[in-house]
């Protein structure tokens, strides 16, 4: 599905909440060959709730109106029952939002509803081969959930985004050291996406004055990375509401877009990215839950990296993330059997 050349038959995306900010900010990368390649045609499903199709429908005549060769149908849509007919991509932007204040539990039996019953189409309507990526919060539960209610579904399908907790941990280091973040890689989020999450800088590497090194090495500042960053990453989303009083747009998106271009195209050698993925127990995590981790990604297989030394720090920090990550799973089960 990833190879070039000419005669590819257009895929069908399907983003749901599609009336909302992130996927504004989405649709254009989209759209435009930024994400499936210059060559690849797209048919794109937008899904929104039936008091949201007139603004879908504004965003259609946006899509028109940017007149983009690889487009062949933009379709806004209320049905579930439609719009996850035959995807080849889906990607669940629409959740019941987080605002100013919320806890993430109050979330959690509003979504996991949603998160039934869109599982429930996608086993019925959506291709096997389907990628899935749940950005709605609570990510990793609401995509627990919906692969729940879709066992036809190969477990690898399943992802959840962490990747914007990857690029924020980049930006800090890179920030810090006054450097592109290009010239940072292979730091990792473990666990939820949460404020529970651990950003992990221990692998990670920077490029200063044209030499590879260790983070930690180039930081000089071992108490940084493991207290301010750590709480820096952890908290950007509650900042970035308390300074918008909107969530995180812009920076969901072009994170949306790296997640579904490496899995597309693969990473590159010897780096690695974050995921929220089901669990196959790497690292000592309860299996089937959805915790992110670092991977590589070629020919469309997904990777988790594995013997990366854990200590008695790291593995606290892993290990609290997995138990509210059980803990959340434990209540969205108690939601659905209601």
């Amino acid at each position: 599905m990833s190879s070039t050349g000419e005669g590819k038959s257009p895929i069908r995306i399907l983003i749901t909440g599609a009336a909302g900010q992130i996927a504004y900010s989405l649709l254009y990368q989209i759209c435009s060959g930024d994400v499936f390649g210059q060559d690849q045609e797209v048919i794109v499903n937008l899904l929104d709730i039936t008091p949201m199709l007139g603004v879908l429908q504004g965003v259609v005549m946006e899509i028109e109106d940017c007149a983009l060769p690889l487009v062949k149908g933009v379709f806004p849509m209320d049905k579930e029952d439609e719009a996850f007919k035959d995807v080849d991509v889906a990607i669940f932007v629409g959740a019941m939002p987080r605002k100013e204040g919320m806890e993430r539990k109050d979330l959690l039996s509003a979504n996991v509803k949603i998160f039934k019953s869109q599982g429930i189409a996608i086993e019925k309507f959506a291709k096997k081969t389907c990628k899935i990526l749940v950005v709605g919060n609570p990510a990793n539960t609401n995509c627990f959930i919906l692969a729940q209610n879709a066992p036809s579904i190969p477990r690898e399908n399943f992802t959840c985004l962490t990747r914007l907790d990857h690029n924020r941990a980049i930006g800090q280091i890179a920030s810090k050291l006054k450097i592109s973040p290009k010239l940072v890689k292979n730091v990792i989020i473990w666990g939820n996406h949460s404020s529970t999450q651990f950003p992990d800088a221990r692998f990670a590497t920077v490029k200063a004055n044209d030499k590879e090194m260790p983070a930690y090495d180039a930081l000089k500042d071992d108490n940084w990375l493991k207290n301010d960053f750590v709480s820096i990453v952890q908290k950007r989303g509650a900042a970035v509401i308390a300074a918008r009083k909107l969530s995180s747009a812009m920076s969901a998106a072009k994170a949306i877009c790296d997640h579904m271009r490496d899995w597309w195209f693969g990473t590159k050698d010897h780096e690695w990215v974050s995921m929220g993925l089901i669990s196959d127990g790497s690292y000592g995590i309860e299996k089937g839950l959805v915790y992110s981790y670092p991977v590589q990604i070629k020919g469309g297989k997904i990777s988790i990296v594995q013997d990366l030394k854990t200590d008695d720090w790291s593995r606290d920090l892993m290990d609290k993330t997995q138990k509210e990550l059980v803990e959340e799973k434990n209540d969205a089960l108690k939601a659905t059997s209601n």
